[in-house]
């Protein structure tokens, strides 16, 4: 009873508090006195912390909302208010990124797995990129997993780019995984053996069916787990294999060998700034001191210019023709037409002499001395150093197949595209322009072009003449929908695959022409 008199005591404080500290009272007392003063003391302060707390949750959840709010109906009020009050200046506003939706993956492959395929590809971008297509398609027939390729770094071009420096490679992993098992390394255990050089290494046949991969390389990855191919550009038929093959390379091709996201916007950049100023055509003129020393193409240069192509030619091992006759070559459509040649086709093909011109290759063999005519009769060539900034080609420097990508995609977005000789680039951007609706792609036929263009230099042949004839031959060679030409026993004589992926394309059922 004293201790119930002792929290009645008046105090000065209000008799909530005085009610509060009665029911302390009570509950302290089956406690002992020690405890009933200190929870005396205590609990109005813990009292005071809690709602300290809930107030501060209760205006932190108000401030979430009033911003939601704000977001949705901000911009509906401000619609009235003067541009004054409302601009912001373009320095302080802070750009949200673009986030990409969320693709769904497809579901794993699930099958047993026979072994792990490595693969060292060769040549430039485009020839390894079949390459890459081949052997993804290999590794799904033979249910291996397959290690990331390796890209090229000896060539001439001695670019040091990784695979995932040129394509996106989660976007190769994840897309293809309903296909086939893709792997960065090895498992360590196995990267052990093949650091100890316990795997097998190999290049496989040219141009081989897919019962050779069966009966030859499938057995070798079951004996040693992990086997090695080496020099893998055009190690598939064109011709003759199973249509989930053919459509599995367009695939891979099309889809999961998609550029990183640093080239894909550079490309872009491009296209958007050709197109502000109209129609472009993109010239692979493929008249570089590498293509001309390794083809022996001489036509045009001066007695330096020969020496110095033949010297390049024979400083290179791999390069096993040495001894070429050039204008015998030149007559057999091996060669790549000369800018001055390739000035004539297009006005004989009447291309606009003011639309733009992309120049889709490194630099000209002659420089601007061989480049006169062209730019004479065509003055809006461009390339990207002319359009970028030395800054946006900085990170691209010394990297020939970043900057050949770069080449690529404008090459895609093209209104024409005119290659002036059928190299590995050529042959793959006209089947991807195939791919994206029979984009207009000129091949030229330079067997046919040869000789009219000596008649007409040699003014055995009159202007309309040329014309005429050039316009004839090329009607039906502008990346029509077409069959891919078979020449059995004859691969390398035949139609490429990759010029011309019908299998993909929407096309009649008609059969396979042959010569």
């Amino acid at each position: 009873m004293m201790l119930l008199r002792l929290a009645k005591v008046s105090d000065g404080k209000s008799d909530h508090c005085d009610s509060e500290e009665m029911e302390m009272g009570f509950n302290v007392l089956s406690g002992g006195e020690v405890v009933k003063s200190k929870r005396f003391i205590v609990r109005p302060r813990i009292k005071v912390w809690m709602a300290r707390a809930i107030t501060t949750v209760i205006i932190w959840t108000s401030v979430v909302q009033l911003i939601a709010i704000g977001e949705f109906w901000g911009p509906r009020l401000l619609k009235g208010v003067p541009y004054c009050f409302n601009h912001q200046d373009e320095s302080s506003v802070v750009v949200k990124a673009s986030v990409p939706a969320k693709v769904a993956l497809p579901p794993k492959r699930i099958y047993k797995n026979n072994g792990y395929l490595m693969v060292s590809c060769n040549g430039g971008l485009n020839q390894m990129r079949a390459a890459i297509c081949d052997m993804v398609a290999i590794a799904r027939h033979l249910n291996v997993t397959l290690i990331v390729p390796e890209l090229d770094k000896s060539s001439f071009w001695a670019d040091p780019s990784e695979f995932q420096d040129i394509f996106d490679i989660h976007n190769f992993i994840a897309s293809l995984r309903d296909e086939v098992r893709i792997l960065k390394q090895l498992p360590p255990r196995l990267k052990r053996r093949v650091e100890l050089g316990l795997s097998y290494s190999m290049p496989p046949i040219s141009w081989s069916d897919i019962s050779y991969y069966e009966k030859q390389i499938l057995p070798l990855i079951r004996k040693h787990k992990v086997v090695h191919l080496n020099r893998t550009d055009a190690r598939l038929a064109n011709n003759g294999l199973p249509l989930e093959i053919q459509k599995l390379r367009c695939r891979v091709n099309f889809n999961a060998l998609r550029f990183t996201s640093q080239i894909e916007q550079l490309g872009k950049k491009i296209v958007n700034i050709l197109r502000k100023k109209g129609p472009f055509l993109v010239l692979h003129l493929r008249y570089e001191m590498d293509m001309l020393a390794f083809s022996g193409c001489t036509h045009g240069c001066d007695s330096n210019e020969i020496e110095e192509l033949t010297t390049m030619r024979y400083a290179y091992p791999w390069w096993k023709e040495k001894v070429i006759n050039s204008e015998l070559k030149r007559k057999d459509g091996l060669c790549p037409l000369t800018p001055e040649e390739t000035t004539l086709i297009l006005k004989a093909l009447d291309i606009d002499h003011n639309i733009q011109i992309y120049i889709a290759a490194g630099e000209i063999f002659g420089g601007e001395r061989r480049m006169a005519s062209l730019r004479a009769t065509y003055p809006n060539l461009v390339r990207k150093e002319t359009l970028l900034e030395p800054s946006d080609l900085m990170y691209f420097q010394n990297h020939s197949s970043q900057m050949a990508a770069l080449d690529y995609l404008v090459s895609l977005e093209s209104d024409i595209f005119v290659p002036t000789y059928d190299g590995n680039m050529a042959k793959v951007v006209e089947g991807h322009r195939r791919f994206l609706g029979f984009r207009r792609t000129i091949q030229l036929d330079r067997k046919h072009l040869v000789p009219l263009i000596d008649l007409y230099t040699n003014m055995s042949l009159s202007w309309d003449d040329f014309s005429f004839k050039v316009k004839k031959s090329h009607a039906k060679r502008m990346g029509n929908p077409k069959r891919r030409v078979v020449i059995p026993n004859r691969p390398k004589e035949e139609d490429y695959f990759y010029a011309n992926p019908y299998e993909c394309l929407p096309l009649q059922d008609e059969p396979l022409s042959s010569i």
